[in-house]
């Protein structure tokens, strides 16, 4: 199979935006849904992919209806599982609990939530159904664990990378040439 474009596009802003949404179906903000409607017109792609919360889903499915293409909606693609964080302001967890859960989010993972590299693995399954250009609204977890598996960042370069509401990261990928991987990927744009 041939290298296609890839277009990773954080939802807009959620309602409680700012606190540990993670699973929570958190609905999105019409400022949001404007802003990826607005990001998504510059973008080439054949299908729209998007995670099943609202927060992504409804941009998504505007912005397949305005361009004429396909939507699938795929749970893979949600954002971290934050266990008893779920919702939570990071002001009010205990900070050294939420430090140890920056600096290694697989060996901390959130008290009852998803790990690490069970985010990257369903990220990994997500993107083995990919193979034509498309634009995928998710989350910016899911945004980092798609850099981890594709490129090869570890968790400190994932978080380096500035992903606002409605942040586009586009990545050419090269499908099965990543040993067990299966995909390998360059970043070829990033608009925050």
């Amino acid at each position: 199979m041939s290298a296609f474009p890839l277009h990773l596009m954080r939802h807009g802003a959620p309602q409680l935006a700012g606190r540990l949404l993670g699973h929570l179906d958190a609905p999105p903000e019409a400022e949001g849904i404007a802003l990826c409607v607005e990001r998504a017109r510059g973008l080439d792609f054949a299908r729209v992919v998007t995670s099943d919360l609202s927060r992504a889903r409804v941009p998504g499915a505007i912005i397949a209806a305005e361009r004429g293409v396909g939507h699938a909606v795929d749970s893979r693609w949600r954002e971290l599982h934050f266990g008893r964080w779920e919702g939570a302001d990071p002001a009010t967890l205990p900070s050294g609990d939420l430090a140890r859960f920056w600096d290694d989010p697989n060996g901390f993972p959130p008290p009852e939530g998803e790990s690490w590299a069970d985010l990257c693995g369903r990220i990994r399954a997500g993107l083995g159904d990919l193979g034509d250009p498309v634009l995928v609204i998710c989350h910016a977890g899911a945004m980092r664990a798609a850099l981890a598996v594709l490129c090869g960042f570890d968790v400190r370069q994932g978080w380096a990378v500035d992903l606002p509401y409605g942040a586009v990261l586009s990545l050419r990928v090269w499908p099965g040439e990543r040993g067990s991987d299966g995909a390998s990927a360059q970043i070829t744009g990033l608009t925050p």
